[in-house]
């Protein structure tokens, strides 16, 4: 199948729906339904935490369908199972008789870390640990990955760095800051500044403040004001990154779309309000196809139909990119 020729539908919105702070926030007010999530607990890479596994299966006995690929998806910073793109595509997976699940990183989902790092953009290490675990331990031959904003660039930079090693067969890639850098001087406009980064930040600093000990580190930590004030501060040093600078470089997945050898769709908002420097057609390998659209905001891409708002074009399209190689 070449995925440059199949038939994807381009995201278009009206006129009224094209503000792409309107299509970042209002996703977040669309009631959907909650999907029958089953939670299996499995450790981390590091085997000093248990992280969240949230089954949807097609069986109604809970088993899995290996006759089928199993959908997975990594979700964005401080996300979840209950994160408004995550119901989505498992119910979406669900209708369509796939096994999916949200798998979480570590601390999210209401699950405590006790490891001694948390999670990153960079982390494909632990990507790899999810999908050979979904192989051994419930015998899924077949993956297919998705991955949004920070799971997105994770995800992405995993399959530049396995090329053909990859332990998914067909990867999609939605709202991925894939330039770090250029990503986190976009936090910085506005009204990133002043609605997302807050919103971001309180969650983060929390868990944050659980595991320092030193009081001068914690005393720096009660002026961060930005996402990238915070990586500096504590993500890129947890993680083993010199300094924040350091971690944007080496995390970023532009560097190795190039070298992705299994299909990959990588999907856009030109107006995300989260991202700078996003990859064009020189940046990617010919196993990657670039679906960007004018509008949608940062995992947003809503729609009205029926007089009804939806947020439906994220998994028809996810799904109808898998369905075509699976």
């Amino acid at each position: 199948m070449n995925i440059h020729q199949l038939a994807l539908t381009p995201f278009r919105v009206p006129f009224f729906l094209a503000n792409p702070h309107l299509q970042t926030i209002l996703p977040k007010f669309i009631k959907l339904q909650k999907p029958h999530y089953q939670r299996h607990l499995h450790p981390d890479r590091t085997q000093t935490t248990q992280v969240a596994y949230d089954f949807v299966f097609a069986n109604h006995d809970n088993q899995p369908t290996l006759d089928k690929p199993l959908a997975v998806m990594f979700h964005g910073l401080e996300g979840s199972s209950e994160s408004h793109y995550a119901m989505a595509f498992a119910n979406h997976a669900h209708r369509l008789g796939y096994d999916a699940v949200i798998v979480h990183f570590r601390g999210c989902g209401g699950v405590e870390n006790t490891a001694p790092i948390d999670y990153n953009a960079g982390d494909t290490a632990e990507a790899l640990h999810v999908f050979e675990l979904l192989k051994a331990k419930y015998g899924y031959g077949h993956i297919l990955a998705s991955g949004v904003s920070l799971g997105a660039n994770m995800l992405a930079r995993y399959m530049g760095e396995q090329g053909d090693d990859a332990l998914c067969d067909a990867a999609v890639v939605i709202s991925a800051p894939v330039d770090l850098t250029t990503s986190a001087k976009a936090m910085h406009r506005f009204v990133a500044k002043r609605i997302y980064t807050p919103y971001l930040l309180k969650s983060l600093l929390v868990k944050a403040f659980a595991k320092i000990e030193d009081p001068e580190q914690l005393k720096a930590f009660k002026h961060i004001k930005t996402i990238d004030e915070f990586d500096e501060l504590y993500t890129a040093p947890r993680h083993g990154y010199g300094t924040g600078a350091d971690y944007y470089l080496k995390a970023s997945a532009l560097p190795v779309l190039k070298n992705i050898t299994k299909p990959t769709l990588i999907i856009t908002a030109k107006d995300d309000p989260f991202l700078g420097i996003i990859a064009n057609q020189a940046d990617v390998s010919p196993s990657v196809r670039l679906l960007y659209s004018e509008h949608g905001g940062h995992v947003g891409f809503v729609r009205l139909q029926a007089k009804r708002f939806n947020i439906n074009w994220l998994p028809e399209t996810t799904f109808k990119f898998f369905a075509a190689l699976s």
